[in-house]
């Protein structure tokens, strides 16, 4: 997300991310066959542990996926980098594997706006509703990060793990799921972006073109940052731009529990404007929200090289997935469109 970060009340704008070190598996550069949970090896339906019981997905899954995503092997996810390449490939393999399609001729989106060859990793998964499955609902969160930095301790890799193999994580387990599940009746573009730590280029690319090919787009949902849970808060999780539509009441309905809240900080510091959100409610004006659970007190290693696993919640991770399933069921199942622009 392109954020803010303080110390000692000095406030800066920044992009994303934070790190830490930790002994990581390895996976070959060309998808996830060597991980626990391999995308070539057939789903389980559900696979329970003590923390996300009867869930979709669970610790294990989520933990195989980020050690893979945050491992060393990948450099920092840099875009135009030979790491992002890796993910870019593990990401490809994942979809196939889970029948997610390419949205485009192949899954790669290439960057019009960036000088290094980027892509945008783009799949869909078609509504099964003659109607309504030309409504489209785009599921989104960026894969790169900021690559290698200024050595701490020897540790030079911003492996980006809450920022954002997190967010990333979780696009891909929900888009297994609907891949799997084919039980939506409005079409889900599943997209994780390039470039976003360079200036939200990877999403103001795509959500132009799709924009050029008028698109009937209904909403895009993001999600940033959601390795750690919230702290002392009566909610699971925030959206930026909170007042701007009721995707909060939405998604506590599906939920059944008082899952999405406000965040004040996210309103003082404008981050409705600093994630990949944000380019498509300039282009389409729809409802267009950032998930997250990075508030700015329970994580300090903000594009950091102590963005790393150890520090992250799996269990945290796969309950939030869990909890995001019948939600994302009940927006792209809706007889209508639900979620409406506030009017100020």
């Amino acid at each position: 997300m392109r954020k803010l970060y303080y110390t000692l009340g000095t406030v800066l704008l920044l992009s994303c991310g934070s790190a830490q070190m930790v002994d990581t598996k390895t996976a070959p550069a060309a998808g996830p066959e060597g991980v626990k949970g391999s995308v070539v090896e057939a789903a389980p339906e559900v696979k329970t542990t003590s923390t996300a019981k009867k869930g979709f997905t669970d610790a294990d899954r989520v933990g195989d996926i980020m050690n893979y995503l945050a491992s060393d092997d990948l450099k920092g996810r840099d875009s135009g980098s030979e790491g992002i390449e890796m993910a870019a490939k593990y990401i490809e393999n994942y979809f196939k594997s889970y029948h997610v399609k390419p949205y485009f001729e192949s899954y790669r989106d290439t960057l019009s706006n960036f000088k290094a060859t980027s892509y945008n990793i783009v799949g869909i998964v078609e509504g099964s509703d003659p109607a309504l499955k030309n409504e489209f609902i785009l599921i989104g969160a960026h894969y790169d990060h900021i690559g290698t930095i200024a050595p701490e301790n020897g540790d030079y890799i911003a492996n980006g793990a809450n920022d954002n193999a997190s967010g990333t994580t979780t696009v891909m387990e929900l888009a297994r799921y609907f891949g799997t599940k084919k039980n939506n009746k409005r079409s889900l573009i599943f997209a994780l972006f390039s470039a976003e730590e360079k200036g939200l280029l990877g999403s103001e690319h795509l959500a132009k073109k799709m924009k050029a090919q008028d698109l009937n787009l209904y909403a895009m949902l993001n999600f940033e940052m959601t390795g750690v849970p919230l702290q002392e808060k009566d909610y699971f999780v925030y959206i930026t731009g909170y007042d701007n539509s009721n995707l909060a009441e939405v998604s506590n309905t599906y939920a059944k529990e008082n899952m999405v809240g406000f965040l004040p900080t996210a309103k003082e510091y404008n981050l409705f404007q600093r994630s990949d959100n944000y380019p498509f409610h300039k282009e389409f004006g729809v409802p267009s929200h950032t998930y997250c659970t990075f508030d700015f007190t329970n994580f300090g290693h903000y594009h950091k090289v102590g963005d790393e696993n150890e520090l992250m919640d799996f269990p945290h991770m796969a309950t939030f997935v869990n909890k995001m399933i019948p939600v994302l069921e009940g927006i792209a199942n809706a007889a209508t469109q639900e979620i409406k622009i506030t009017t100020k």
